[in-house]
């Protein structure tokens, strides 16, 4: 039996687990490590430091929250992802682009689920999204994470996207997808989407629907709202109408097609599209949007110069 052989034998999930946990680096490279040094964690981690690899690892637990959104369509169908990398400045790296963009197509044409888009071979690499993701972290220097994807589709109509104030075409910091089903004209529906669009990124919506909004999300501002009424000292029959009152508020300020268009000022979103409908003789239907704002969500670390500085001199 071949020493390759011996090696490649002694070589198992766990410890393959083990050594990516350790050096950041993508299953194939440490599976390929640790045939290389017979088994031996450390001299793995020795070689795909040698191998410029492991450098993810060092950067693994900083946070990433800049990074770019990116949108992509093809005919009734639409994705979204969110790349994050630490700094401002990775957005403006071509290479960084580039893969962005390529994961945002890769989403289009084989799902949202993240774990199953990292197991996906990436274009012309010889390698995994996943592994390219640590080849890029290597290479860059910064942290990066595939934090989220989003896919939406139509059987007739259009999927039309957005980026707001786009670094390049189709990447950004704001990306949104809006679904419109409907026979009518492509051109004119796509215009009433990029409006849409444009609406759903200047107001955030959580929903498209009232009947779609979270319950928790509801019951949450009502419990405020009945502690507010009680606190007027009203009566339980006003105080309740309050509620009431306010609560429909509290939808026309989360839900779509509650909320006044900001186009016009005047009408609800839903009435935009049942204008629409009759403007061009057929009916048509908002069936769903996507968000992404870039970092929404991610806890920041406070930056603290000083320490900093006390820390790289020592003191």
């Amino acid at each position: 039996m071949s020493n390759e052989k011996r090696k490649t034998m002694a070589v198992t999930a766990a410890m393959v687990k083990e050594l990516r946990e350790k050096s950041g680096a993508g299953m194939m490279d440490c599976k390929k490590a640790l045939g290389e040094t017979d088994g031996n964690i450390e001299a793995a981690i020795d070689w795909l430091r040698t191998k410029g690899l492991a450098a993810a690892a060092k950067k693994s637990g900083r946070v990433a929250a800049e990074g770019l959104v990116a949108v992509a369509t093809e005919g009734t169908k639409g994705a979204l992802i969110e790349v994050n990398a630490e700094t401002d400045f990775v957005a403006r790296n071509a290479d960084f682009q580039g893969f962005v963009s390529t994961l945002g197509g890769l989403v289009l044409s084989n799902g949202d689920d993240i774990d199953a888009l990292k197991g996906i071979a990436y274009p012309e690499a010889g390698r995994t999204v996943e592994e390219q993701l640590t080849h890029n972290i290597a290479t860059i220097g910064e942290n990066m994470s595939i934090r989220r994807a989003a896919s939406i589709s139509v059987s007739n109509g259009v999927v039309v996207p957005y980026v707001h104030n786009a670094v390049v075409p189709g990447l950004g910091k704001i990306g949104v997808l809006i679904a419109l089903e409907s026979t009518a004209d492509a051109g004119k529906l796509s215009e009433l989407g990029k409006q849409l669009a444009m609406h759903v990124a200047a107001t955030s919506p959580q929903s498209l629907s009232v009947d779609d909004l979270d319950p928790e999300l509801v019951e949450r501002e009502r419990a405020v709202l009945v502690d507010q009424a009680k606190a007027s000292g009203k009566t339980e029959e006003i105080a309740q109408k309050m509620v009431e009152g306010r609560i429909r508020k509290y939808y026309q300020e989360v839900v779509l097609l509650e909320q006044t268009f900001v186009i016009d000022n005047e009408n609800k979103v839903s009435k935009v599209i049942e204008n629409a409908a009759k403007e061009l003789g057929t009916e048509v239907k908002l069936v769903g949007f996507r968000h992404f704002v870039l970092g929404e969500g991610i806890e920041k670390e406070e930056e603290d110069f000083a320490a900093e500085v006390a820390a790289t001199l020592g003191s």
